[in-house]
């Protein structure tokens, strides 16, 4: 009997189970496809991969102003860049997979179906366990409005493998998935219309960066359509028919792709879940703050509960769980203190509350902001777009932190610690920062931090 089996092998799957190892726990892994799950293969680390060539054939076509000459044709090879895009996605699988044979974690390949509160089978075989990890995941949302046929109408995963550069796609959904695709294949010459519910662009941005980063995207020729709603997709002569409506007008678009980036759905499908009494709500398994679920020796992390679905909260939550599972003082998640990125450019990265939250609160706050446009490093880096913005309360404390820039998202780790440790911006004032840096852009807006007012 193993004292843990994780199903899962994803950001909170093999983290989990390589932290119950390390424990002294006999642990094992099962996994019906890659190591490493989506983000690995098919998510955050692939798409990355191919951001960078993007970013790499800018820096090709602006060459010559920083004193550069290229000679001969300078064009992107979307083929290459997928293959290098997957290649780095192997080789980082490939080393998940080392990760757990080192911790003595046993792999077992399949799909995984719970028998009762202690037996998982998987294929012919069952397995017995004294407690269960569910970590399966997340796959792309499909909504009957834009029913995903691979070919025309495309999932998030159908975007990381494409042969041929389409002349003209639509984006619906401006969230970091959608946006980042959005900004990879506009850089590449693809004339992207991105397509948004709600009336803000990235709705979940604090606004005054979700604005700088439309007027961003806007600049580099993307069209942005904000309080749109998608009614329906059809292909019609080759070519993608968008039926949309915009503040109660009708309108259509035509595009050669749809890329279709409106959410996710847990993968819960087939777990057994209501065999053996695992409590669901509207798709997210539900548990307590320890991610027990209702049967007390089955817990739930990641994608498949109701907290915000992003990687690195994955693998929080799954050492979390462990160390509680097998007697470990753990200190609890503060999902106020979860860093967000995206990665287009220009980049953003967030921690905290937005103002909008933070008005919404009542509470008593100020702002500290710094403009890139001030930065010498910033200059001689020849990106000066963007800005810093600090968010304290009535103790100068931090309350949330927005950066739009280049490069900003290596930055987020100082705020993100200052809030941990209730630092104030008198605190990152004191600090003494690096100099040529982006990042000392962050004592400048601390010390841009005025009179607190009442809200």
């Amino acid at each position: 009997m193993f004292d843990l089996i994780v199903i899962g092998g994803g950001p909170a799957g093999y983290v989990g189970a390589i932290r119950a190892a390390e424990l002294g726990a006999k642990v094992a892994l099962v996994e019906r496809a890659e190591l490493g799950g989506t983000c690995l293969n098919w998510g955050c680390i692939p798409t990355k991969a191919l951001l960078k060539s993007a970013q790499v054939y800018h820096y090709c076509r602006s060459a010559k102003s920083f004193g550069v000459a290229v000679e001969g044709d300078v064009r992107p090879d979307l083929k290459a860049m997928v293959a290098r895009s997957r290649q780095v996605a192997q080789t980082t699988g490939r080393g998940v997979d080392m990760l757990l044979k080192r911790s003595g974690v046993e792999i077992i390949a399949g799909e995984a179906t719970l028998l009762s509160d202690h037996e998982v089978r998987v294929g012919e075989a069952t397995y017995e366990a004294k407690n269960i990890l569910l970590a399966t995941g997340a796959s792309p949302r499909e909504v009957p409005s834009i029913p995903i046929d691979h070919e025309f109408v495309l999932s998030s995963r159908d975007a990381l493998v494409l042969e041929e550069l389409p002349e003209t796609m639509v984006v619906v959904g401006s969230g970091a998935i959608g946006s980042e695709f959005a900004f990879f294949y506009a850089s590449l010459g693809v004339k992207v219309t991105v397509v948004e519910y709600m009336p803000q662009f990235m709705p979940l941005l604090d606004a005054e960066v979700s604005a700088a980063a439309e007027r961003a995207f806007r600049r580099q020729r993307i069209a942005v359509m904000t309080d749109t709603a998608v009614k329906g997709v059809s292909v019609v002569d080759g070519k993608c028919v968008v039926e949309v409506e915009q503040k109660g007008e009708a309108k259509q678009l035509v595009a050669d792709k749809v890329l279709s980036a409106v959410g996710i759905k847990s993968n819960i499908e087939g777990l057994g879940l209501d065999k053996v009494g695992v409590q669901v709500e509207r798709d997210k398994i539900v548990v307590d703050s320890k991610f027990k679920t209702s049967v007390s020796s089955i817990f739930a992390v990641g994608d498949i509960i109701a907290t915000p679905a992003l990687a690195h909260i994955a693998s929080a939550e799954a050492i979390h769980c462990v160390e509680e599972i097998f007697g470990q003082s753990s200190q609890p998640i503060d999902y106020t203190l979860t860093p967000a990125c995206i990665f287009t450019s220009p980049e953003i990265a967030s921690v905290g509350l937005t103002e909008e939250q933070v008005k919404a609160k009542g509470v008593a706050y100020s702002v500290g902001r710094y403009a890139f446009a001030s930065s010498g490093k910033a200059a001689a880096a020849g990106d000066r777009d963007g800005f810093i913005k600090l968010i304290v309360d009535a103790e100068k404390r931090l309350l949330g932190a927005h950066i739009i820039g280049a490069n900003v998202v290596e930055m987020l780790g100082e705020p993100t610690l200052a809030m941990t440790l209730g630092a104030t911006a008198d605190d990152i004032i004191r600090t003494i920062h690096a100099h040529p840096s982006l990042y000392e852009g962050l004592q400048e807006a601390a010390r841009s931090v005025g009179e607190v007012a009442e809200n």
